[in-house]
C-alpha cells in the first residue's frame, strides 16, 4: 500500500518582530537632546557629539548623512551657517541651517587627527570604508539613547530626523516650514511622517480666531 504525501512540517520561527517596537520611531525631547549632549561633551567625544547635533540640524537620513563631505559643510577655514545637499532618495536638494553650537563642534571635530586630508566628514576606522556605515550609524543612536536610560527599540536614526521638526511643529503648527526642511516633495508625506491626527489639526483651528 502507498504511503500518502503528506505536507512537510516545518518548525515555526518567531515573527521577526516579537518583543520590539515597530512603526515610527519617537523623536527625542529637548531635555533628551541636552542629556545626551552633556555626555558626549563630559566624555570629549568629539566625533559623536558633532555627528549627533548634525544629525538634529540637518534633519537629513542616515543614508544622506554618513556620506556628507567635509566641502559640504566647511569653506573658507569656517563651518558654514547653511548647507545643501541632493538626496539620495528623492535626487532634489534640501537646505539645512547649522547652529551655533553645532558649528562650534563640527570645527572641533575637523581639528582631530583623523580629519587630516579627509574628504569625508565621518570617516571609516577601516581603509575600505571611506565613511561610517549607515548600520554603524545606527548603533550609535542606539548607544546615545541608552546611555541616558531610554528604551533604544523605540527610537532610531529618523528618532534624530524628527526631533527638530516634532519640535518647530508643536511649536508653530506650520506644516508647510516642516515639507521643506524635511525636502518631501508631498504634503501627505509630511502629516503622515509627523503622525498628524485630526485632534491636531482641531488644535491650531482652535487657536486662530477670525
Amino acid at each position: 500500500m502507498q504511503t500518502p504525501n503528506l505536507p512537510a512540517i516545518r518548525a515555526r520561527r518567531p515573527a521577526w518582530n516579537k518583543g520590539r517596537i515597530v512603526g515610527q520611531k519617537r523623536p527625542l525631547l529637548p531635555k533628551h537632546v541636552w542629556a545626551i549632549r552633556v555626555r558626549l561633551e563630559i566624555a570629549e567625544n568629539h566625533r559623536d557629539l558633532a555627528l549627533f547635533n548634525l544629525a538634529i540640524d540637518s534633519k537629513l537620513r542616515g543614508c544622506d548623512l554618513v556620506k556628507l563631505e567635509v566641502a559640504d559643510v566647511f569653506a573658507a577655514g569656517q563651518v558654514k551657517e547653511r548647507a545643501s545637499i541632493i538626496q539620495s532618495k528623492t535626487q532634489k536638494p534640501v537646505r539645512f541651517e547649522i547652529t551655533e553650537g553645532t558649528r562650534n563642534s563640527l570645527f572641533r571635530w575637523m581639528e582631530e587627527p583623523l580629519m587630516i586630508g579627509s574628504e569625508y566628514l565621518w570617516p571609516g576606522r577601516i581603509h575600505e570604508r571611506l565613511h561610517i556605515s549607515t548600520r554603524q550609524y545606527a548603533r550609535l543612536v542606539r548607544d546615545w539613547v541608552k546611555s541616558i536610560g531610554l528604551e533604544p527599540s523605540a527610537y532610531g536614526t529618523h528618532s534624530m530626523r524628527r526631533t527638530k521638526v516634532a519640535q518647530i511643529y508643536r511649536k508653530t503648527g506650520n506644516l508647510r516650514a516642516v515639507q521643506l526642511l524635511l525636502g518631501h516633495t508631498k504634503m501627505d508625506s509630511t502629516v503622515r511622517y509627523l503622525g498628524v491626527e485630526l485632534e491636531d489639526a482641531l488644535a491650531i483651528a482652535e487657536a486662530v480666531e477670525i
